[in-house]
Order: C-alpha cells, then structure tokens, then sequence
C-alpha cells in the first residue's frame, strides 16, 4: 500500500493561523477602500457644491482670485469640507501632487472627491477632521480589529476542533478499553489523518493490538495448562493413595498429598479464574439473602478458623438482614471464602476477623477486617492483580489468585470491591453489590 504524504500538523497550524491573519488584512483593506469610495460619492452627489463651485469660478474671473480663495474657506468651514478650484489645463491637466499624494496614500483617511464642474475647472473637496462628511479613523481602525479578531477567532476553533475532537476519541476510547471492552479502536478516519495525530491513533490502535493478543494468548495459556495439570494431578493423587496403603513411609506420603493438594487447589483456582473472565456478566442470577452466603461460607470455614486460632466475629445489621442481591450463589460464596481465607491466612493466632453487613444508598455492603500486619498504602491497589503477593508485609502460602477471582466474581454481579487499611492496623476488605428489591 502507498504511503500517503505527510501534512504535519505544525505547518496546518502555522498555515491556519497566517491565512486567517492574510484574509484579515485584505478584507480589511477591501472595506476600508469600500467606506471611503462610498464617502466619496457622497460628497460627490451634492448637488450645492457644484452652485458654489460656479460662484467662485464668477469671483475668480472677475480678477479676484483671493476673494475667491477666501469664499471657498468660508464656505467650506459652513460645510465642514477642505474646498480647492482648480482650471485643468495647470499642471497639464494633472491635479497637484499633494491632492494626488492624499487620494494614494493610506495615511490620510480623508479621501479628496474630484468634481468637474465645466469651464475648464474642477472643484477638490475632502473632509475636514471631525466633520459630519468624514468617516473617524477610529472606525475604520474598528473595523480592522473586529475582523481580525473574528478571522483568528474562527482560526483558533478551527484548530481547537482540529487537535481536541480526535485528541478526545482516543480518550474516551482508552478509558473504555481500561473498562474492559477490548473490541474498540480508534477510528479510520482519524488514523487516516495525514499528520502526527493519525500517527498517534494508527500506533495507538497497533498497541491495543498487541496488548489484547498477548493478554488472550495469557488467558490461554492459563487455560491450557491448568487443564493439562488436572489429569497428571489426579493419578498422581491416587498413586500416592495406593502407595500409602502398600505400606509406605505415612510422613512423606503426607507431605507429598499435601504438595498435590495444593497444586489442585491452584489448579481450581486458574480455572475459576479462567471462566468468570470470560462469562463477563452472563451468569445465572436468581435473588438471594447474602446474610445466608456469609453463614454458609463461615459454616464451611469453622474448622480452618479453628485450626488457625482465629474467631470470626459477624455483625449484621436489621436491614441488612432482609435484604437480597441478584447473583449466582456458588460464584459469591467463591468470592466471600476468598476474602475469608484471606484475612483468616493473615491474622495471627489469638485475634479475630471482623465481618460486618450493612446497607446504604442501595448498596448492601460486606466489611472485613483483620487483625493482621496490614498492607503498605502504595500495595493496596495491587492486591486484586492474579498473583500478586505483598510477601514483604503478609506472609502466606496463597498464589495471589484468592482476591484477583473475588474481584471478577464481583464485578460479574455489577458490584465494587475495594480496600484499606483497616482502623485495627490490618487490612479492611469492602464489598458492595446492589440490592435486589424484587424479593427473595
């Protein structure tokens, strides 16, 4: 394909901004020169001028050339007008040179009108300064600013327009890729642009490429090997079985169903991982009590909170207790033992995880708090990332896959999952998912 020529956005710029100051001045020019041939012609047309132009030519003639001179002054103050008799055949018919020299030159905004008014003369008259017949230069000078400013004005929205609209596309964009629609691209025509911003959104769309084919290839990934470990993990696990039973050493078997235990776990979990990402929001939903999830997950979790020495207190408030979400109940209870597990792994022997239901603002809220060594401000944002571990502060044993599939979980039922620092020291946990007012 043949590469276009390249327009460079400077030079649209700098070309926009010196048309639109050329245009200005030439239009200001055309209607400058338009005022004042118009003020011309006007004081061209009057007709009284001419009357005296023939009664200083009579006074002149009759050998009185000053009382002349003197007549057209007086007159010319009553009609505020510079007034000037001149016979055509001086100067070889030419009109003087500062009459010539003022009708040229732009410094003097008082243009002179040339009448001929017969008998071998013609009558020169222009405004006199501040007279009824003469245009202020203050107007024309008006003029020439309300043009320009109008030309840049529509100038600078034109490359206002020209660098935002695209500029803004690409934004918005962006911020919808973020949110997880990876199918949108910037569009044709704005890559197709001839300049640095059709570069920008052409590299633009050739980034979300690659970042999307990698993270599918990541998802697949994932996908594929946790399914290939499933099978050599469950022979694995009934070897280990049938050695125990023939006899062998009870220690290492323990050790090694343990280790198995664990990769199955994982396994499960890469899985669960896998398909809540990809059913996005299509999940079953039916109406469901969550006060009910959080006791059955808290049933389930007895024996490991015993175990860690650990109590879990649950705090649920009256309306909370009645309220219902819209969900798919094993998916939520997935996701609640998760964050269970979590702060169950964290707290040392001896203190307790808090949990506390509430509603506000048709939200029904799940609290969980730890009393463990908490979580550094600038890690918290990378908890819900798969198999992030803030070892440095939280020892365990997790992958970091827990919380990462409860964020999913919960962003599948149109929920928000967030956390902080907890007013023990630890790490608070916050759930809300909308309340459901069609009962259940």
């Amino acid at each position: 394909m043949k590469q276009r020529p390249m327009f460079p956005l400077f030079w649209r710029i700098f070309l926009s901004i010196w048309l639109a100051m050329a245009v200005t001045v030439v239009a200001s020019s055309l209607a400058t020169g338009m005022l004042l041939d118009r003020e011309r012609e006007v004081i061209e047309r009057q007709a009284g001028l001419r009357d005296l132009a023939e009664e200083a030519i009579a006074i002149r003639e009759a050998g009185n050339r000053g009382e002349a001179w003197r007549f057209l002054r007086d007159e010319g103050e009553r009609l505020e007008l510079f007034l000037v008799l001149l016979e055509q055949d001086e100067n070889d018919g030419k009109l003087p040179s500062f009459i010539r020299d003022r009708m040229k030159s732009g410094w003097y905004p008082q243009k002179p009108a040339v009448l001929d008014v017969g008998g071998g003369y013609r009558l020169v008259a222009w405004p006199r300064v501040q007279g009824a017949g003469w245009l202020n230069p203050r107007f024309f000078r008006a003029i020439e600013l309300g043009l320009a400013l109008l030309m840049i004005s529509l100038a600078c929205w034109w490359i206002a327009r020209l660098v935002s609209r695209p500029l803004k596309h690409m934004e918005s964009t962006a911020q919808a890729i973020a949110a997880g629609d990876n199918s949108l691209r910037v569009s044709e025509k704005i890559a197709q642009r001839r300049d640095e911003v059709g570069q920008l959104a052409t590299a633009f769309n050739a980034m979300t490429e690659q970042l999307c084919s990698l993270l599918e290839r990541q998802k697949h990934l994932l996908r594929d090997i946790s399914h290939d470990l499933r099978t050599p993990l469950t022979r694995q696990r009934i070897a280990i079985e049938l050695a125990n039973e023939a006899g062998a050493d009870e220690e290492l078997m323990a050790s090694i169903l343990r280790q198995n235990e664990r990769l199955e776990t994982m396994t499960g979990q890469i899985l669960t991982l896998y398909r809540v990402t990809e059913a996005g929001g299509d999940i079953e939903r039916e109406p469901l009590r969550l006060v009910h999830v959080i006791n059955q997950v808290l049933k389930d979790a007895a024996d490991y909170a015993e175990h860690q020495g650990v109590d879990c207190k649950l705090v649920v408030s009256p309306e909370s207790s009645r309220a219902s979400v819209l969900g798919d109940e094993g998916l939520l209870q997935r996701a609640i033992d998760n964050i269970l597990q979590n702060a169950l792994d964290h707290t040392p022997p001896g203190r307790a995880v808090h949990l506390a239901v509430t509603v506000a603002d048709d939200w029904l809220m799940l609290t969980v708090d730890d009393e463990g060594p908490g979580v550094p401000d600038e890690l918290i944002g990378q908890l819900f990332e798969p198999f992030f571990r803030a070892d440095k502060s939280r020892g365990g044993t997790g992958w970091g896959l827990g919380l990462a599939i409860a964020r999913d979980i919960v962003a599948a039922h149109d929920g928000v999952i967030g956390a902080a620092a907890g007013e023990t020291g630890g790490l608070r946990v916050t759930l809300r998912l909308p309340v459901f007012f069609g009962g259940g």
